[in-house]
């Protein structure tokens, strides 16, 4: 809910800075000729890229209390390929993945400063679900070694595009986090927790436990 309501509020800046654009680019006589005409774009262009994070930040949720960021569960429909459901929150997914190795990438939002004091919560998306095989020969040829789990608007990823994930923002700290790759096995389910030191798979059944002790 809080990203929800912190979408629609940049939405709104974004709104008025439009506005603002175009009173730039339609008002008056253009006594200002091209100089007035140029700001006026630049602004319609940082309402544009307002917008566009407003909608990226609705894409993120709240990270959970006292439950795993996401639960991770395989089932075989053939050699080295698995159907894979997606636990998140109240939410399941489902994608088909090959391979012998899972890899799991998401983005973190980390408020801090002021950002914090506020009272705002760090959130969190999953970005790329990705199968690896140990055949250099079968990886080559996979079909299904890649899944991208979050769509970013009009193909741009906001955070890489302004290179915002080396930045110093202040109040906030985007951060990409990474399962390193785990085993796949016919009914293995992980549960994936944030810890202070980054991500981690725990097995959560037999056969999840048995494949880690195989790998």
């Amino acid at each position: 809910m809080q990203y929800l309501g912190l979408a629609i509020v940049i939405a709104l800046l974004a709104v008025i800075v439009l506005l603002v654009a175009l009173r730039l680019l339609l008002g008056g006589h253009w006594l200002m000729g091209w100089l007035r005409g140029t700001c006026g774009f630049l602004v319609l262009l940082f309402a544009g890229l307002i917008g566009l994070i407003g909608y990226d930040v609705s894409t993120y949720a709240a990270l959970p209390d006292k439950k795993p960021l996401v639960t991770v569960s395989f089932h075989a429909q053939g050699p080295q390929r698995y159907e894979v459901s997606l636990e998140q929150g109240n939410e399941t997914r489902t994608v088909m993945l090959e391979g012998d190795l899972w890899q799991l990438d998401l983005h973190l939002l980390r408020w801090k400063s002021l950002a914090e004091l506020i009272g705002l919560e760090s959130g969190y998306r999953l970005e790329r679900l990705s199968g690896r095989y140990l055949a250099v020969e079968q990886q080559n040829i996979a079909r299904h070694g890649r899944v991208v789990l979050s769509e970013n608007p009009l193909g741009v990823d906001i955070w890489d595009a302004l290179q915002l994930e080396r930045r110093d923002l202040h109040f906030l700290e985007p951060q990409v986090l990474r399962v390193e790759y785990m085993p796949i096995a016919d009914g293995a389910v992980y549960a994936v927790d944030l810890t202070p030191t980054g991500l981690l798979a725990k097995p959560v059944n037999a056969a999840a436990t048995e494949a880690l002790k195989n790998w």
